[in-house]
């Protein structure tokens, strides 16, 4: 395959965005998905490379294609849609999470439109990627809209060691009047583990507030906070977030609780089933001008020195990348390119 490249730092190499999502495309086609599928799930992990995000990005294609070919990824899985009142029901059916969102997504945003506010649930679903992009598209077409999921287990109850709930990400957007949207994208532990496994991958070390060991205990070691847990954002009250997250999520679609649920970074076992929810709102049934009003709060922030918008910094990344193309370990794609 070849594949367009600048120079870089030593063991690293820079792709254009479009090689970037042949690269990943080709390499899950080999393994069964279907053409749509793979395009998808492909244009999703570049997506969270350019905005900055390599946690959620073409660092997961090793345990993507390494579940694809144990079946803990279900290749042939086609997302079941069903529309009842106000919601949308997918069954992901333990495939990928990126098309069945695209496949629930639209049909979700014109029941809002049609309704004021809808919801869409995805059950017995993979990984979520990057929460603030659906977000993200939903408010370009106007809409507000929250996006929650759970995840294997990674943080213990407040006060516990053993983990019961996800990292459980939480992502919010509304449109502007000007310009892009206001994302606000977050998980409810300190950092995503997301980088903790990179830290693992690249052999360094993490700071001593991002996780514990297996015995309870600060480490600085990704590998034995692999095996512990993560400490929640906010302490006791991020931990009663990932309570209500798992309640929003699993609870409500039947799918795994994060202590259930297997992990995303192995291929061993059966399929993660976790699930997302979303929830659409089409601010013109109430109030009008939230747009402008949102422009009035963001000034009121912005008036203030230091202050930067939410998702600012990732405008200005993914302006960036989409320029100068992303950087990614050499290893990386050479095993992306050995397996495509």
């Amino acid at each position: 395959m070849n594949l367009p490249a600048t120079d870089a730092a030593p063991g690293r190499v820079t792709l254009s965005l479009d090689a970037a999502i042949a690269l990943a495309d080709q390499a899950l086609r080999k393994t069964g998905l279907p053409v749509d599928a793979a395009r998808i799930v492909a244009q999703a992990l570049v997506a969270a490379d350019a905005d900055g995000l390599p946690s959620h990005g073409l660092a997961r294609m090793p345990f993507y294609l390494a579940q694809l070919h144990s079946g803990k990824i279900r290749a042939a899985a086609v997302p079941q849609i069903r529309v009842a009142g106000a919601t949308v029901q997918v069954d992901v059916a333990h495939g990928f999470a990126f098309p069945a969102v695209q496949a629930g997504l639209p049909q979700a945003m014109a029941l809002a439109r049609e309704l004021g506010i809808a919801a869409l649930s995805l059950a017995h679903s993979h990984h979520f990627g990057v929460a603030g992009h659906p977000v993200e598209q939903a408010a370009r077409e106007g809409l507000i809209a929250l996006a929650f999921s759970n995840a294997p287990a990674a943080i213990a109850p407040w006060g516990g060691r053993t983990p019961l709930f996800g990292t459980n990400p939480i992502a919010f957007a509304a449109p502007r009047a000007q310009g892009d949207p206001l994302v606000v994208d977050l998980s409810l532990s300190k950092v995503a583990r997301g980088k903790v496994m990179l830290a693992q991958q690249a052999g360094t070390t993490i700071p001593d507030d991002w996780a514990l060991d297996i015995e309870g205990q600060p480490t600085t070691d990704p590998t034995a906070a692999m095996a512990g847990s993560m400490l929640p954002a906010g302490d006791a009250k991020g931990a009663a977030l990932a309570l209500m997250l798992e309640l929003l999520c699993a609870g409500l679609t039947g799918s795994s609780f994060a202590f259930q649920a297997n992990s995303l970074f192995d291929a061993e076992g059966a399929p993660p089933d976790i699930a997302h929810l979303m929830l659409l709102i089409d601010p013109t049934r109430f109030a009008e001008g939230f747009t402008d009003r949102v422009e009035m709060l963001c000034a009121a922030m912005l008036a203030q020195d230091g202050v930067r918008l939410p998702g600012s910094r990732r405008w200005q990344i993914r302006a960036q990348h989409q320029r100068d193309g992303i950087t990614l370990p050499a290893a990386l794609v050479e095993a992306l390119r050995a397996a495509g």
